[in-house]
């Protein structure tokens, strides 16, 4: 009888509007969008688990890739260098999943995310022939942000100007003056930010935003 009295009151708290589920909501984190964020947040994490071995097995490695190994230029974007670089990617895709979630349907941000990955695999491989590695998903990572800015523009929403802004000219310092201060040690390939910008704004003109919040 009691433990029926407590689920009950759980599931009342959970369903009522109060505070936590107003919060969870604004951050994107309620329901079916909270269970993709950890689902989301796991692919960039387990694969640490797996350690060296598994990040040379899927990292984009140019010279595997011309000899069949095409794969890699997807799974490149789910391996880092370190637990570090993983853990400040994921913190970046929960700050965009807060920010963009919503703008678009599930489908729709599939359909993005391959657009966004095939950018950036795709400018590396055809623009930058020089470059033999690259692992990380700060190249996707930034396409959603350029995809979300995008919805908030055709929105006409203030927002989504600043943001766009803002995006805009840290895409043009990094081309010019190389990664921010903030990047650390982490070797950063800056244009795989640009491609993946550009991608994300090519996803962003295809898909219509979505209005129903």
């Amino acid at each position: 009888m009691t433990l029926g009295i407590i689920t009950k009151a759980l599931v009342r708290y959970v369903n009522a509007d109060n505070g936590f589920h107003s919060l969870s909501r604004s951050l994107n984190c309620d329901g079916r969008h909270g269970m993709g964020l950890l689902v989301a947040l796991a692919v960039l994490l387990l694969p640490l688990a797996g350690g060296d071995a598994l990040r040379d097995a899927w990292q984009y490695q140019r010279d595997l890739i011309a000899a069949g190994q095409w794969w890699r230029l997807i799974s490149a974007h789910v391996v880092h260098l370190d637990a570090r670089h993983a853990i400040t990617n994921a913190a970046g895709l929960a700050l965009l999943w807060a920010l963009f979630a919503r703008s678009y349907r599930a489908r729709q941000w599939w359909a993005a995310l391959a657009i966004i990955t095939l950018g950036v695999s795709g400018g590396l491989w055809w623009l930058q022939s020089q470059l033999q590695w690259y692992v990380g998903a700060s190249g996707v990572l930034h396409g959603i942000f350029a995809c979300g800015c995008v919805a908030l523009i055709r929105a006409r929403s203030m927002a989504g100007y600043v943001a766009g802004g803002v995006f805009l000219a840290k895409l043009l310092w990094e081309q010019w003056q190389g990664p921010l201060p903030l990047a650390g040690d982490v070797p950063v390939i800056t244009v795989a930010h640009l491609y993946g910008a550009a991608g994300g704004v090519l996803a962003g003109l295809l898909l219509a935003r979505r209005t129903l919040y």
